[in-house]
């Protein structure tokens, strides 16, 4: 008998889950922010869409628009230099954000 590698599906977030102030055409989804650390100013999230350091990326929200590149991420306590979809990453942020906010990749490095 083989050993067979169990796998979880990957839930990608609904179009429908995105109120269209959070909406940016043509950017890929990364995912939406699950817990933000305003002490560390660091967000958490689960990745739909492969990222590496030095992509560039947008958070927005109702109250939120942010565009930076992604200088750290961790996974875990290990820094990484890139993660692939269906991993729960840590990124530092350079301003607050909100959970629920949504997470796009704007451009790669």
């Amino acid at each position: 008998m083989k050993n067979k590698k169990l796998t979880k599906p990957l839930h990608r977030t609904p179009i429908s889950a995105i109120s269209p102030d959070e909406q940016i055409v043509g950017a890929p989804l990364l995912g939406k922010v699950l817990r933000y650390d305003a002490r560390r100013r660091e967000i958490t999230l689960r990745l739909e869409e492969p990222l590496s350091a030095g992509d560039a990326l947008r958070v927005k929200g109702r109250e939120t628009d942010l565009s930076q590149r992604v200088e750290r991420l961790c996974i875990g306590k290990h820094c990484v230099q890139s993660a692939m979809p269906g991993e729960t990453v840590s990124v530092s942020v350079a301003d607050r954000v909100r959970v629920g906010d949504a997470v796009y990749k704007v451009r790669s490095s």
